[in-house]
């Protein structure tokens, strides 16, 4: 699916996703969500080594547009808006490439919950963060409380969810929230100089260790074990024997070699 609110370009090894929704701070709605899932798709299955996510004109994101979720049922909120998603935003946490977040302007809601999907943030001085919901009557709802607990800490997580702090970007940066501050209207030139150093390094190693890391926070455990196990046996003998006693309808000789 294709949305003009979100886009994606390449830059030689570099995956560009940007939030062009500026007049309502890059707010995402049901489509921008299934949009984002789509795209997601497309930066995994290319050849690109690093991505790098922001927003346009004076947000990063303000999380989910109120518009788009205030009216639905409580069924349809949280078997279609909280479901989609979480769909979305996993799969933006678990591309195979790295991602950096470039936190232009204000991140909250459910735009600290996308940002908490990157690899690394980087902030620029002025940003702000926050997790509202409650305030609203309603809770953090794409992973705010799980990902972003796991990420962060869940005792930072309390103070921003249930009493409601809101930080600044040096606050957020000695907190852990993000991993570098930059001045005002420098943030992507920052990533940029990352995304190098990133794209310099064995892609393949690097793609592993991300899933590994991943896995230790318990992001996609299961399926990062079976993933490189099976990559494992895929390039053994036994494989290439398997394959060839089917193919010639015969018994195989397993020889248990790599």
């Amino acid at each position: 699916m294709n949305d003009a609110r979100l886009s994606l370009s390449f830059d030689g090894p570099v995956a560009h996703l940007r939030l062009c929704r500026a007049e309502k701070l890059n707010a995402l709605d049901a489509d921008m969500i299934e949009a984002l899932l789509s795209i997601c798709r497309q930066i995994d299955r290319s050849n690109a080594r690093v991505a790098i996510v922001t927003g346009e004109g004076k947000a990063f994101c303000a999380g989910g547009d109120i518009a788009a979720w205030s009216d639905l049922s409580p069924q349809d909120f949280g078997s279609r808006w909280l479901r989609d998603g979480h769909q979305a935003f996993d799969a933006l946490a678990r591309l195979r490439q790295p991602l950096i977040a470039v936190l232009n302007g204000h991140c909250l809601g459910g735009g600290l919950e996308l940002a908490a999907c990157a690899d690394l943030r980087i902030a620029e001085a002025h940003v702000k963060l926050a997790l509202p919901e409650t305030g609203l009557g309603i809770i953090p709802g794409w992973s705010g409380t799980q990902r972003a607990s796991r990420r962060f800490g869940a005792q930072l997580i309390r103070r921003m969810a249930i009493l409601g702090e809101v930080f600044t970007a040096d606050q957020a940066l000695a907190l852990g929230l993000v991993d570098q501050v930059v001045p005002t209207g420098q943030g992507m030139d920052a990533a940029l100089v990352v995304a190098a150093r990133v794209s310099a390094r064995s892609p393949r190693a690097t793609e592993i260790t991300k899933q590994l890391i991943n896995a230790a926070e318990g992001e996609d455990r299961e399926r990062t074990l079976e993933m490189l196990a099976g990559a494992l046996v895929a390039g053994s003998d036994d494989l290439a024997e398997g394959l060839s006693a089917y193919r010639e309808k015969r018994q195989p000789r397993f020889g248990g070699k790599d």
